[in-house]
């Protein structure tokens, strides 16, 4: 496994229009390798982020089975007159050895938290349809549900800390990256306990857990056909989900199924930027 981070030069038109279409971006990390890994869940796959960087860049982080060739990145997005590779790659999989049941870390994760409603409209016994949590409580529902399976545990705020800053603000895209080590929900999924109802708009929010939601972003994009696979017609040939990012800290509760998380995603939308888990070490003396 490896983990690799591209630094995006935002200032060039083509980055520009790679950040704007997940489908585009999809396809240019598949480029970076001759034969990507199946999509079958048989093994790791290739999963990606984009995540904020310093002096308004953004980083592209890749976790994959093999090692990446992002030449013909840096000719698109890049600095290619510098002469440079462009990006950094590391052994993953070493890093994940490493990791033990009882472990505390910091996280990072961009995910597509969904369930499966039937509308009182539909006719009885219809299958269910897959839907967007649209709120920062069901959102945060959404991620606790997974907890087991997914073979950790998010870390609650302790009590006689109510004033403390006991979340995590990893904003800086250095600092989380890993690399240094459908309309309101009736019912909640699951009740967080919230220290705050809501903040203003674009500010993350705060809960009983150390945790924080942001860069909830509703993502709609028309999909490209490809060769001899058009746009059925009469059909939406738009993709639409919802990506929002989890800053937080993690116990390991199942080594083996946190590997899995890690090496093959959480969630859906995986093709389109969502899935990618990654951690840092907690600070002596903050857990």
């Amino acid at each position: 496994m490896y983990l690799t981070r591209f630094r995006i030069n935002t200032a060039r038109t083509e980055a520009k229009r790679l950040l704007g279409s997940p489908q585009r971006l999809h396809g240019a990390v598949d480029m970076a390798f001759p034969e990507p890994p199946a999509r079958d869940g048989a093994g790791p796959r290739v999963l990606w982020r984009i995540d904020p960087a310093p002096a308004g860049r953004a980083d592209l982080l890749i976790s994959s089975p093999g090692r990446p060739d992002l030449n013909h990145l840096v000719e698109q997005a890049g600095w290619p007159s510098l002469g440079q590779e462009g990006w950094t790659t590391f052994a993953y999989g070493e890093f994940l050895d490493t990791l033990s049941t009882g472990d505390v870390w910091a996280f990072r994760l961009t995910a597509n938290p969904v369930h499966h409603i039937r509308r009182q409209q539909d006719p009885v016994g219809s299958p269910t349809k897959r839907t967007a949590h649209v709120t920062v409580r069901h959102q945060v529902g959404w991620l606790l549900k997974q907890q087991e399976r997914a073979g950790f545990t998010v870390l609650r705020r302790a009590a006689d800390t109510e004033s403390a800053p006991s979340h995590v603000r990893a904003t800086d895209g250095s600092n989380a990256s890993g690399l240094t080590a459908g309309g309101e929900e009736a019912t909640p999924a699951a009740d967080p306990s919230p220290s705050k109802a809501t903040a203003g708009a674009g500010e993350p929010e705060e809960w009983g857990y150390q945790l924080i939601v942001h860069n909830r972003t509703p993502v709609r994009f028309a999909k490209r056909p490809t060769e001899g696979n058009g746009p059925v017609p009469g059909t939406d040939a738009s993709v639409r989900f919802t990506r929002v990012t989890f800053d937080g800290r993690l116990r390991i509760t199942d080594q083996a199924a946190f590997h899995r998380t890690l090496t093959h995603g959480l969630g859906k939308a995986k093709a389109y930027g969502c899935g990618l888990m990654t951690l840092v070490p907690v600070q002596a003396g903050t857990t």
